[in-house]
């Protein structure tokens, strides 16, 4: 057995040097120290170490927890969708979330930058700014919903609380609290709430087909959306500082009146059932691919991986920040939120169920993005005392939670296009981009926008940002090397990867995620809209979204091997920008050097185990794979 190398971290980190001992299977990659471009000198950092984590907070702890994840649920079998759902969190949620958390802070660069790693995947960035771009699109406009029902909450009345004599006549009260219906003589059939009525015929105005086209914007909704991209450039309008000052309330508030909405809920009657619905498995379901790959793509959405929020928050942080415990509690406390909104949503939708006579939840209202305007609502208006106030106060605790994920996803873009012209100054930036958003927003306020938000959020929002982690998780362990990475990380945080990183960053999470890509296709139908088809116009322009994001990254692979030399073969252009470029690596100029030390280090010790053991090329990768060198290499327990 060889001797075993010891190394110990230097006891201060001022100048970065701190070192930790890892072993691998695979070479590392071979970097010079030259000072990568836009370093990281002039990069603003967080006022604080608290500002970073509620930052994040209340970016993953958004309308996707009260509004995305209720409905999501709702059309895949309630209870049959949180097993998957927790399952997809461990294997799939927190190695994504750690692993880009930790990519950002490592490189302090924007979700386009940090491909420096693999020159080749610099397409993966430009297509995440794609899904991005879609999601923030539609997201704003929902914040803008929130905005009218705010404004709407100060009647004397609330508007959707009863029925108005020119509604429908299976129309009853949402005010109601026992079962009976607002008119005796009302036609036969299924009842349809007052909320109901209220959100898709007043606010939305929805059309039934969108044959003939979507509509005009609607004039209230378009004074309420360019209210809600003031209020996002306001709290961007300088980055860091100005964010991670809101983001305490950000995070914090919408707590306090979710819990106050959910006892009121649990009181109603017909709220056990709901609840029992919610959590109750519907055992035959975890074999249907579709629930499992619902529940990936609502923890993506609810996370924000794979869109470069993630990212560029982490990019602002001091290089040895504790990002393990943030990723921990951020992950641990979206779930925690997610079942939180789903318990108030069918306790509500149990009651609904029971003053419309109808047996069957799943059947109460139409699913989608209506779902939380028309079950809150609802249950609002039951309130004995002030519902006005409890209506203020649940819109404004949604208006807050879609402006922490807005602002996130929104400086993802902002910063990438920041990085890319450092000369410009932010807030210019932040101006355009934020006009640019309010432009392309006024699509979801028309008549037929919510049927153009599903099919947006389909294709840009979940299918291309889905496609492209997978690329990205192939890109960082499959093409950089798991070995590369653990080193890197370990550098960073100074905490040895355990096993469970290591087959999940290596395997089982890019393994899973193919594997639920695959049957999502094999079973892949056409998007509908609350049952209705969409037409084939609609169709095309949802499909050109997800090809234009996904060609980005063959658009820029392409773009990188011919920039090589001619007098390289062509797969040796393809292997030479697969590899590292001079850029990649810490910024601050004394940290790459301790970096690049480091790594020729550990390069020593693995190969002294590898000839003394004479390990084989497979044998390498799985001592790499399960962290079987850890038996070789002491680390100073003391600075883990």
């Amino acid at each position: 057995m060889p001797e075993i190398a010891t190394i110990s971290y230097p006891e201060s980190k001022k100048n970065d040097e701190a070192n930790s001992s890892h072993g691998n299977g695979n070479g590392v990659v071979q970097l010079n120290a030259s000072q990568p471009e836009n370093a990281a000198q002039n990069r603003p950092e967080w006022s604080n170490k608290l500002e970073f984590l509620m930052s994040c907070i209340s970016m993953s702890v958004g309308l996707g927890n009260v509004w995305r994840f209720p409905f999501t649920a709702y059309e895949n079998g309630g209870g049959a969708f949180l097993i998957p759902y927790l399952i997809v969190l461990f294997v799939i949620g927190r190695p994504l979330y750690y692993l880009e958390m930790a990519l950002g802070q490592f490189t302090s660069r924007s979700s386009v930058k940090i491909w420096e790693v693999s020159p080749l995947f610099k397409g993966i960035g430009i297509g995440q700014l794609v899904g991005t771009t879609s999601v923030v699109s539609y997201y704003v406009s929902l914040i803008a919903l929130t905005l009218h029902y705010i404004f709407a909450s100060f009647a004397s009345e609330l508007p959707w609380a009863t029925c108005k004599d020119n509604w429908a006549d299976n129309c009853v009260d949402s005010s109601l609290v026992v079962n009976e219906m607002r008119d005796s003589n009302s036609t036969s059939g299924q009842k349809v709430s007052s909320s109901q009525i209220y959100f898709l015929d007043i606010v939305l105005k929805e059309k039934d087909s969108i044959d003939d086209g979507i509509g005009a914007p609607d004039w209230k909704l378009t004074l309420w959306l360019s209210l809600a991209w003031v209020v996002i450039f306001l709290v961007l309008v300088r980055g860091v500082k100005s964010s991670g000052k809101v983001a305490y309330f950000l995070a914090i508030f919408p707590y306090v009146v979710l819990i106050i909405i959910l006892v009121r809920a649990l009181t109603l009657e017909g709220a056990v059932d709901g609840v029992i619905f919610f959590i109750k498995p519907q055992w035959g379901e975890l074999l249907n691919p579709k629930v499992w790959y619902s529940a990936t793509t609502q923890l993506f959405f609810s996370l924000s991986v794979g869109m470069g929020s993630i990212i560029m928050f982490s990019s602002y942080n001091n290089f040895h920040h504790n990002i393990y415990r943030d990723a921990m509690i951020v992950t641990t406390l979206d779930t925690f939120t997610s079942l939180l909104g789903g318990m108030t949503i069918f306790s509500i939708l149990g009651n609904l169920a029971h003053n419309l006579g109808i047996e069957d939840i799943s059947k109460v209202v139409k699913s989608g993005t209506g779902l939380a305007f028309i079950s809150y609502p609802d249950a609002i208006a039951k309130f004995d005392i002030v519902p006005q106030l409890f209506s203020v106060l649940f819109f404004f605790m949604l208006f807050v939670l879609g402006v922490g994920s807005a602002v996130a996803l929104h400086g993802a873009i902002i910063t990438a296009f920041w990085d890319a012209f450092p000369k410009r100054k932010y807030w210019h930036l932040a101006l355009i981009l934020s006009t640019i958003g309010f432009c392309t927003g006024l699509v979801y306020i028309t008549p037929g926008g919510q049927w153009i938000l599903d099919l947006v959020d389909h294709y840009g929002g979940t299918f291309l940002i889905y496609v492209l982690a997978i690329i990205e998780m192939v890109a960082i362990f499959w093409i950089y090397g798991l070995d590369n990475w653990c080193n890197d990380i370990e550098f960073m945080v100074q905490r040895r990867v355990g096993l469970y990183w290591r087959l999940c960053w290596g395997l089982i999470t890019p393994l899973f995620m193919i594997a639920v890509f695959i049957y999502s296709l094999v079973e892949y139908k056409w998007p509908t809209y609350s049952g209705q088809q969409y037409p084939g116009e609609a169709l095309i322009c949802g499909i050109f979204v997800f090809i234009f994001g996904i060609l980005q990254v063959l658009i820029w692979a392409v773009w990188t091997v011919t920039g090589h030399s001619t007098k390289e073969s062509v797969w040796g252009k393809i292997t030479k920008a697969a590899k590292p470029s001079s850029q990649w690596g810490p910024c601050t100029e004394h940290t790459r050097k301790a970096w690049l030390k480091y790594k020729e280090e550990a390069k020593s010790r693995r190969d002294d185990i590898i000839y003394a053991k004479n390990h084989s090329s497979i044998v390498r990768k799985l001592c790499v794979l399960f962290g079987m060198y850890d038996d070789f290499i002491q680390l100073d327990s003391t600075r883990l």
